[in-house]
């Protein structure tokens, strides 16, 4: 469910013209797409009682849950200061994703307005902007911990998949012959 959200959330942001950045859009659709293989195979590890496929499911998954759990500590622990500064170093390294952020948020500059610029806000035609700092600040935190929080939650429930298939890995097929070997 997580890697079709992932990709529904992509695709809707392309759809209605929030993200113009299609490495950013890759890259999450590239994730979305890792996560269903990875369920796929411990669906298919579970129901066909595969010991190497549950197997490789368990570590893949305990290697996102420790991704996944230091992405969410990370974004929860950032204060004004780290965000602020990981802003402009995002805003200085990336020319669509300005280019999106000032035509969405109706802002020109980062910290400062400067008329010669070039922008894409509508505001730039009467020469009106607001520099895109404050604006972006001030969803950042709330956006942050959201999305920290969000992932510390799927982060547990995938540490419960590793804790089930790791205890139910060497069960025996129930559909197998008795006879048979594990």
């Amino acid at each position: 469910l997580v890697s079709l959200l992932l990709i529904g959330i992509a695709a809707w942001g392309i759809g209605f013209g929030l993200i113009s950045s299609f490495r950013v859009v890759g890259v999450v659709i590239a994730v979305g797409v890792f996560l269903f293989f990875i369920a796929l195979v411990g669906l298919i590890g579970a129901v066909k009682h595969h010991q190497v496929l549950l197997f490789f499911y368990m570590i893949i998954l305990l290697l996102v849950f420790i991704v996944q759990f230091s992405v969410s500590c990370a974004c929860l622990a950032l204060n004004k200061d780290q965000q602020s500064e990981l802003l402009e170093v995002g805003w200085n390294n990336t020319n669509s994703a300005r280019t999106d952020i000032e035509r969405n948020l109706n802002c020109c500059g980062f910290r400062a307005f400067h008329p010669n610029e070039t922008c894409a806000a509508d505001c730039f035609r009467t020469l009106q902007c607001k520099p895109c700092a404050p604006i972006i600040e001030e969803y950042s935190g709330m956006v942050l911990r959201f999305v920290g929080g969000i992932g510390l939650f799927f982060s547990f429930t995938e540490i419960l998949g590793v804790w089930l298939t790791y205890r139910y890995r060497n069960q025996k097929d129930p559909r197998a012959n008795p006879s048979a070997f594990l």
